[in-house]
């Protein structure tokens, strides 16, 4: 029961922010607003009533070494370095005036907000994305004894939740290409939780990969 309960939540919170991304034409706010509730809310109600532990003992927030942070730290630049070349290689099938416009239309960020909007993407959003994919689905299905079935489900929905924001940004061959890095970075992130068991490295991780797409956006934006 618990294991359908973390797969079947987990699909249903991604349909839903996929059609907000995408069907009504809300806010950068709005739908951030709508992803904390529901990446909140609904480990809340797993921890709570069927696991009936607090959210920080459930997760094992304490349990994170200085060797842990050293391996996280390492995996982080990588991935930096990684994110910035992929960039300088694809960067012409990628349209970055179209790309432009549909933030500044579509989900109301500007030059003027970037800075703020890309602090509580790099520390905010990749906080309650791990806290969620990682936090909630992977190791709690990792530790109910389905290995497989957790390293291949959190990075598949990992990748296919990104889907709803970039759909619209690349062709079909970036796309494709985009997926396969985000479930292969889904399954490193994962990899890396099971030495501490809590998520606290692949947010390491993911705050220094998405630093390095915050300066890619910086530049799109003309401020540096």
């Amino acid at each position: 029961m618990k294991k359908y309960f973390v797969i079947i939540s987990t699909i249903l919170s991604c349909l839903f922010l996929f059609f907000i991304e995408q069907n009504i034409g809300a806010s950068y706010i709005v739908k951030t607003i709508t992803k904390i509730i529901l990446f909140t809310l609904v480990p809340y109600i797993y921890f709570r009533f069927y696991k009936k532990q607090s959210i920080k003992k459930a997760l094992n927030l304490s349990g994170t070494t200085k060797k842990h942070f050293s391996l996280g730290m390492i995996f982080g630049v990588l991935a930096f370095v990684i994110v910035l070349l992929a960039y300088f290689i694809l960067r012409s099938y990628i349209d970055i005036a179209a790309i432009s416009y549909e933030m500044q239309t579509k989900s109301k960020i500007t030059p003027a907000n970037f800075i703020l909007v890309g602090a509580y993407i790099t520390f905010g959003n990749s906080f309650l994305e791990e806290f969620f994919f990682r936090g909630y689905v992977f190791l709690n299905l990792y530790e109910m004894g389905y290995p497989k079935i957790a390293y291949i489900f959190s990075a598949l929905a990992f990748a296919l939740y990104h889907l709803a924001i970039f759909r619209t940004w690349f062709d079909l061959p970036v796309m494709i290409l985009a997926l396969f890095g985000l479930i292969s970075v889904g399954i490193v992130f994962n990899w890396l939780d099971t030495k501490s068991k809590n998520f606290i490295n692949s947010w390491i991780l993911h705050i220094l990969a998405d630093s390095a797409i915050i300066l890619i956006g910086m530049k799109m934006f003309e401020i540096i």
